[in-house]
């Protein structure tokens, strides 16, 4: 069975209001009434506007299309959600009998007629949204705001865009593709049905000095050549705070040095902590005064040092 676009069949948006879904009602409805029409399928078609009116004028019906609408394009295969109920809340036969509606129509509101609902619960529709935070928002419990554009279904079954902004809890050692789960928080349910769920997909702010691998944290730190070639002890500014490091003699660029579970914090399921690597980068002092460029020159002379000598001719 095909789902019906029943707003394609009026010719009106999904935010017409109840005026704007009227009017083209009796616009189409003069256009394929049988008994002024020269339309050659004027039956069928006003069988098909009297149907999509039934629906998106009743406010109840909108809702409950509206709902399954989010879910489903025209012409796709439809099948009722598995906890759809099987009690028909209709009340009366109204202008038109359950006959001169469509079995798609019948799934959703019923067999018995015209006039209301189908009784059911029906979940609302889970949403995902992407959550950008600071590698430093995983070193210790915080809280954020977050402002996102909810669908909300008004008393006329019009659905719109509204600004929600939420508090976060983003748990201690939260990482990169984790999801953080807001109960509640997706769309409404129908029938009485719960509500959906909010998924927040954590992704970690860009940051030049910082990459993240799962909890392992990558920091690269710059040094100058005396350091490196001599060694030395640097202060060195983590996510935790400032370090005290010791950078070994003969150290190049590249080269990792380890702090063992300085690293994303592990998380109460018992993950342990990642490292913190610091990867060094040999900076070379700007040579824009005399004495910087006597020093170069002096370096040159001195030092028989050629960095290509190992790539051969």
């Amino acid at each position: 069975m095909e789902f019906k676009d029943y707003y394609q069949t009026l010719g009106v948006a999904k935010t017409a209001t109840a005026d704007e879904i009227k009017q083209a009602y009796r616009k189409l409805a003069r256009k394929y009434h049988p008994d002024v029409s020269k339309e050659q399928n004027a039956e069928e078609r006003m069988k098909q506007v009297n149907e999509a009116n039934e629906v998106l004028s009743d406010p109840e019906k909108r809702a409950t299309y509206d709902q399954l609408g989010n879910r489903y394009q025209g012409g796709q295969e439809f099948q009722p959600p598995p906890d759809w109920g099987g009690a028909s809340g209709f009340s009366g036969a109204g202008a038109a009998g359950a006959g001169d509606f469509s079995d798609f129509f019948a799934d959703l509101f019923g067999q018995s007629g015209r006039g209301g609902a189908r009784s059911y619960k029906m979940r609302g529709e889970d949403h995902h949204a992407r959550l950008m935070v600071e590698l430093r928002d995983a070193y210790e419990e915080t809280i954020r705001s977050l402002t996102l554009s909810i669908p909300e279904t008004d008393e006329q079954g019009r659905t719109a865009m509204k600004q929600h902004t939420l508090k976060v809890r983003i748990p201690k050692g939260v990482k990169p593709g984790q999801h953080i789960r807001l109960s509640g928080n997706g769309s409404p349910g129908s029938g009485g049905g719960a509500a959906g769920d909010l998924y927040l997909e954590v992704h970690f702010k860009p940051d030049p000095q910082y990459r993240v691998d799962g909890r392992d944290v990558y920091e690269i730190v710059g040094v100058t050549p005396w350091e490196c070639a001599l060694g030395a002890t640097i202060e060195v500014p983590t996510p935790t705070g400032k370090v005290q490091l010791k950078v070994p003699a003969g150290s190049q660029t590249g080269h990792k040095l380890r702090l063992k579970e300085r690293g994303i914090p592990g998380n109460t399921s018992g993950t342990p902590a990642g490292d913190l690597f610091i990867v060094l980068k040999v900076e070379l002092p700007p040579a824009d005064t005399d004495k910087a460029r006597k020093l170069y020159e002096t370096m040159a002379q001195e030092l028989a040092f050629d960095p290509r000598q190992k790539m051969g001719a």
